[in-house]
């Protein structure tokens, strides 16, 4: 049974919600469904791997959302040469005290931006996912917890592959999201030149404490769902393992299908998105409207797929509209 407080608590929390967005709108133009994207994955208290071409404002985007919540905020610049103890931290000699001190590294923020992910090695990468993972970064034998919110935005750059390490599937299954971010249209970009070439370039103010955001979190999962929503999640998700069952012709194109990580994302990003209406039950709507970005990384397409240009998108589309809708 939904009470009326909980009602009353959806209302406060989507306006503050839409405040964060708007704010965020302030310095970034267009991008409203990216923008949406993100602050539901906030809300649902997952991680971020966002795609897109240089110049676009990925890092603007993350860090005037830090801004905006007034928490702390670092942003780690992979490249080749980065050791996992430059962003886990490490602990170093003190001559003076004769012992060791744990020198933290920018990790231990509310939010990291991990600027272009795929150019640092493997075991760099794992570093950042741990920490993802089990909220607590091991220094040395001795393991420090996270500070609360926690929230990675990881980038790539999608048209370069020199020099780069692509992050293998099981550790791009531990991002909630893959947001794609596209080129702006050309009255955005007319807006952007405007607001970027005058002489006072917009600054965000901070609106929610990261205080609110860790009960938004949590009244996250609370929203009700209903175990119709729940069966048409499983059966998005087995579609992906077995599209024959479902009368799509994909088998041939499917090497893996996604894992019970998106079945438990996909229902979490959907009442998220309940939240951000001012609702506290998640309806089908809410599940189909953040399916690509939860599900477009937990696809992974064999040769034949690449062959004829198939893409994820093109597979969760297949797949939304052969599903019956409860």
């Amino acid at each position: 049974m939904i009470s009326n407080s909980n009602e009353e608590n959806a209302a406060d929390y989507s306006k503050d919600l839409k405040k964060l967005e708007n704010e965020i709108k302030k310095v970034i133009i267009g991008q409203e469904e990216v923008i949406d994207s993100v602050i539901i994955s906030l809300a649902a208290g997952g991680h971020v791997l966002l795609e897109g071409v240089p110049g676009i404002a990925k890092t603007l985007l993350i860090k005037t959302l830090s801004e905006s919540i007034g928490s702390s905020f670092a942003r780690i610049q992979f490249t080749p040469d980065l050791l996992p103890a430059d962003i886990t931290g490490t602990k170093i000699y003190q001559q003076k005290t004769g012992g060791f001190e744990t020198i933290k590294g920018p990790v231990f923020s509310n939010i990291v931006l991990a600027d272009e992910i795929n150019r640092a090695p493997p075991k760099v990468q794992s570093a950042l996912l741990e920490a993802m993972q089990e909220k607590q970064v091991t220094i040395q034998g001795e393991t420090y917890r996270l500070d609360t919110p926690f929230f990675v935005l990881a980038t790539q750059n999608p048209i370069e592959s020199e020099g780069t390490y692509p992050l293998p599937e099981a550790q791009t299954d531990r991002f909630m999201l893959k947001i794609l971010m596209d080129y702006p249209c050309v009255e955005d970009e007319m807006k952007i030149i405007r607001r970027f070439t005058g002489t006072a370039p917009p600054v965000p103010e901070q609106i929610i404490s990261k205080e609110r955001i860790l009960e938004i979190q949590q009244f996250v999962r609370s929203i009700y769902t209903d175990e119709t929503v729940d069966r048409y999640v499983a059966e998005i998700v087995d579609a992906t393992r077995h599209p024959e069952k479902y009368g799509l012709d994909l088998k041939d194109y499917i090497q893996n299908g996604a894992s019970p990580r998106a079945s438990i994302n996909l229902i979490l990003c959907s009442k998220a998105a309940a939240l951000t209406d001012g609702r506290v039950h998640s309806t089908p709507d809410d599940v189909r409207k953040v399916a690509h970005d939860v599900l477009r990384h937990r696809i992974l397409l064999n040769y034949e797929a690449h062959a004829d240009r198939i893409t994820p998108d093109n597979i969760i589309d297949s797949i939304l509209s052969k599903v019956t809708v409860p």
